[in-house]
């Protein structure tokens, strides 16, 4: 069964729908690269998974429990169902180890006790193990974003979805980030990410999902879609994005 089934899924906002019937599978350990232009409804898609935002028909699944706005372990689901966005978000007052361990010990993931371990040891998988002790502002936009990534996986999720997480990197940061993503996947994590790194895309995705007008235009594995794009669209894309 798949971890995460998408059905017809609709979504506007105010006159403009932004989503036009999406269906999507996405197995556990898979990595899925969504790719397309600015509009096509690729960040809008990962919001309703991790139900940040609501469809307006249609369905998605995840683990086999529909996801919606109202659930009533909505905070537990979005534990298990990580996301990190362009955006670092990191609280500046808070030193880098609190950053990490705010939300594990909130929710009685961990006690005190251990939470100084569990940041040691997410820091290490993201390369920062000597920046426990930092402050937000001490840190390069790259170095944030793995940060960003260790307060992530610091939740133990079944999924991490990734919106845009190297665009408002400089371009000698992407590379760091995007190390940390790879060793991410060979790790087994399920991983779905709206990128428009072609590279990464091509090198790590079992899958990409070309989204064209909000809709799935086009999918399959990286060598057949670059190699032989079956619609105008992504043809046009994939040269643009050269």
């Amino acid at each position: 069964m798949a971890l995460v089934e998408i059905r017809d899924v609709h979504k506007t906002f105010g006159k403009v729908e932004v989503l036009k019937g999406v269906s999507l599978d996405v197995r556990e350990g898979e990595i899925v690269t969504i790719i397309g232009r600015s509009g096509s409804g690729k960040s809008t898609l990962l919001r309703c998974i991790n139900a940040l935002e609501s469809v307006d028909s249609g369905e998605i699944r995840v683990e086999g429990r529909h996801v919606h706005a109202k659930m009533p372990d909505l905070k537990q689901f979005r534990q298990r169902v990580g996301i990190v966005f362009q955006a670092f978000n990191l609280f500046p007052h808070l030193k880098v180890e609190r950053n990490i361990t705010l939300a594990p010990l909130l929710t009685g993931r961990i006690g005190k006790s251990g939470a100084r371990a569990l940041a040691e040891d997410v820091l290490t998988r993201v390369g920062l193990a000597d920046k426990i002790d930092a402050w937000p502002e001490q840190l390069s936009g790259g170095q944030q974003q793995r940060v960003a990534i260790a307060r992530c996986l610091a939740m133990a999720p079944h999924l991490m979805l990734f919106d845009e997480v190297t665009s408002a990197l400089d371009p000698e940061l992407v590379g760091e980030v995007l190390k940390v993503m790879e060793a991410m996947a060979k790790q087994g994590m399920t991983m779905i990410l709206v990128t428009h790194e072609m590279g990464f895309a091509r090198n790590v995705a079992n899958r990409i999902v070309f989204m064209h007008q909000g809709r799935v235009w086009e999918q399959g594995p990286p060598a057949k879609l670059f190699a032989n794009p079956e619609t105008p669209e992504l043809a046009s894309f994939i040269a643009s994005a050269k």
